[in-house]
């Protein structure tokens, strides 16, 4: 069911949903959405329109409505059972690249390599986002990062829009960054962010991004189905671009190290290429991929005595919730 520009409602027990001028869609299923592509449907399934349709609706929302934002689910596993909760997705009139001096302002749905590309044009040097898969809202909200650099390191301010339907503007200090996370409110859903990168030539950032590609395609499955690193690198070994860091562990190696390489779970697999990327090779489900992944992780405490922590964000139920769950 689709409800542009009325309220659309769902059975006759849910609570009726705002009126809105995008797109809200019941049951939406979310496989086709995910760079994995499994998992079952959400309940509601919202693009808004522009700022002000997102604002509305989260302001005359149910309370006991819950939200997920959900960017091109790159780093994303939507279980089997789908999502009990109202979607936002962000699309055209989110996607802005807008370029001041050595400041860069992209909006939410924006491309990180696209965001990386536009600045090295204009001289500003934010090509570590070249080779990070999916948008900026998750490159935020993750503070995503590679050959040392964070989303952290550049970050200016970001908007939000809360749950109450306020427009907020938000410093690093209330983000709270850290390793592959960041503190924002339940509910909230970004909008843009700002950046401000070094300066560059455009033609030394480019070729910069150019050889991060080519390293990138080397060492990485990006031909085959992943959501990208799905373990971060152990506590205290990461590449958080701290002075007392160590690069010398990384997931990828006590992953190989606990003979996990190439492991097998109905249609997931751990890359041959490079152990720390979750395949699915064709039919996998969502719980495939996910019960892997905690193969992987009992597999790698028993070998070095190091928990891994998901990189990937798994959300929703399974598809036959155990009693009491």
């Amino acid at each position: 069911m689709s409800g542009a520009g009325k309220a659309a409602t769902k059975g006759t027990t849910a609570p009726a949903m705002p009126e809105v001028r995008g797109n809200l869609t019941a049951d939406r299923p979310l496989a086709d959405l995910t760079w994995l592509r499994v998992g079952g449907p959400a309940d509601w399934f919202f693009q808004p329109a522009d700022l002000d349709d997102l604002r509305a609706f989260l302001r005359d929302l149910p309370e006991n409505v819950q939200v997920f934002p959900m960017g091109v689910g790159s780093n994303l596993i939507v279980r089997d059972g789908g999502l009990r909760a109202v979607v936002i997705r962000m699309g055209r009139g989110f996607n802005g690249i807008e370029i001041e001096g050595s400041r860069v302002t992209a909006g939410v749905a924006a491309l990180d390599a696209h965001v990386a590309r536009k600045a090295a044009a204009a001289g500003v040097d934010l090509t570590f986002l070249r080779t990070i898969p999916g948008a900026i809202g998750g490159a935020v909200r993750m503070n995503a990062g590679c050959y040392g650099s964070y989303v952290a390191d550049v970050f200016v301010s970001a908007r939000a829009v809360t749950r109450a339907g306020e427009l907020v503007t938000l410093t690093a200090d209330e983000l709270n960054f850290a390793y592959r996370q960041t503190e924002l409110p339940e509910g909230w859903v970004l909008v843009d962010a700002t950046f401000e990168g070094p300066s560059g030539e455009p033609e030394v950032l480019e070729q910069r991004m150019t050889d991060q590609l080519a390293k990138r395609d080397a060492t990485q499955p990006t031909k085959d189905r992943t959501a990208g690193s799905t373990f971060r690198n152990p506590a205290g070994f990461s590449s958080t671009g701290r002075a007392d860091d160590s690069h010398e562990l990384k997931a990828w190696k006590v992953i190989d190290d606990a003979g996990m390489r190439g492991a097998r779970l109905g249609g997931a697999q751990m890359s041959e290429m490079h152990p720390n990327f979750l395949v699915n090779t064709g039919d996998a489900t969502a719980a495939d991929l996910e019960g892997l992944g905690e193969e992987v992780r009992k597999k790698v405490f028993q070998n070095s005595g190091l928990t891994l922590q998901w990189e990937i964000m798994r959300v929703g139920e399974p598809t036959d919730p155990k009693p009491g769950q």
